[in-house]
């Protein structure tokens, strides 16, 4: 007898929240205080924020994660609940405080001070492994955020594989400019590569983005690079489809852009459409995402991705063939 689905996705990785200081005259130097027009403390981390925005676009959505016992861990918990993701396979250790993140917002430029926290200690060992069966998809975000999930990411992704569920990654970046990562044996457990250009001429030591996309593209069967105002490339059974970014008159800023990219294009997976009908909703995703401050307030109000699709950028649009 199978397993009956109980969510969309069940998504790995980092939680935290994110304070943006925006409106900034300058970024700030050693020895002197400046003053922020603006500022918002709301949900950050890759994975939460793509778990949050799956979610407001009607997805089954399930977290793992680990957070302290902190008013940090209240916010996320409470972000989360409110945009209707199941929280209760979050782990909660007193011992441990919530990461933060800090983002300094100047004239279009963004620069981030992270204290990972608890974030730092999630392993395999603390993931339900029999929990995978309840989800059709397995999502992983922030590779290098979370050294203890390093040993045994290809195992929980081969065991998601095993279970039947297609899976995703987004490695996101490495603070420490080490881009240590077997990826030849990862991605062989992976459906869906999330990297952007930096990301991947990084993991493959190569300059050139064409050079890195083929090391890349031959080992998972969906690669979706993200290319911010360019739009996206992805590379699927041997084709190629390049497809342009959505246009926004008012950028507020780009924090989680490349996470909502993700959630667009897995709203659209897991309904089976084809891959460039994902790369266009993860496009618009992205655009969408920097008309607010921080990575889900433009989505908290949303009541259907199709519907903003169709009055705002007049979607569908004509498709690569």
């Amino acid at each position: 007898m199978s397993t009956e689905k109980k969510y969309d996705v069940i998504i790995v990785g980092e939680l935290n929240v994110d304070l943006i200081l925006n409106q900034l005259p300058e970024m700030p130097v050693p020895g002197r205080e400046i003053f922020a027009g603006q500022m918002t403390l709301t949900l950050g981390s890759s994975a939460a924020i793509l778990a949050s925005n799956l979610s407001s676009f009607g997805m089954k959505v399930a977290m793992i994660g680990k957070i302290g016992t902190d008013l940090f861990g209240d916010v996320v918990i409470a972000h989360l609940e409110r945009a209707g993701v199941h929280t209760g396979m979050i782990i909660r250790d007193a011992l441990l405080n919530t990461g933060a993140s800090i983002g300094l917002q100047f004239n279009g430029d963004r620069g981030m001070v992270t204290y990972a926290g608890a974030m730092k200690h999630l392993s395999l060992n603390d993931i339900p492994l029999n929990s995978l069966q309840l989800a059709r998809h397995l999502h992983f975000s922030s590779y290098f955020f979370q050294p203890g999930m390093q040993p045994g990411l290809k195992s929980l992704f081969s065991t998601a594989k095993k279970l039947g569920l297609s899976t995703s990654f987004d490695m996101q970046t490495d603070p420490e400019h080490r881009w240590e990562i077997d990826y030849h044996n990862i991605l062989r457990h992976v459906d869906i590569f999330f990297p952007n250009e930096n990301e991947i001429q990084q993991i493959t030591r190569k300059k050139d983005t064409e050079e890195a996309i083929t090391a890349i593209s031959h080992l998972v069967p969906i690669l979706a690079l993200k290319l911010g105002e360019k739009g996206s490339l992805t590379v699927h059974g041997g084709r190629r489809i390049m497809r342009p970014a959505f246009q926004v008159t008012e950028v507020v800023d780009a924090i989680g852009a490349g996470d909502s990219f993700n959630a667009g294009f897995l709203y659209q997976y897991l309904k089976n459409a084809p891959v460039n009908i994902c790369q266009d909703y993860g496009n618009m995703a992205g655009a969408i995402s920097t008309t607010a401050c921080g990575g889900t307030a433009a989505f908290q109000e949303l009541k259907s991705l199709d519907q903003y699709a169709k009055e705002k950028f007049g979607y569908p649009v004509a498709c690569v063939t």
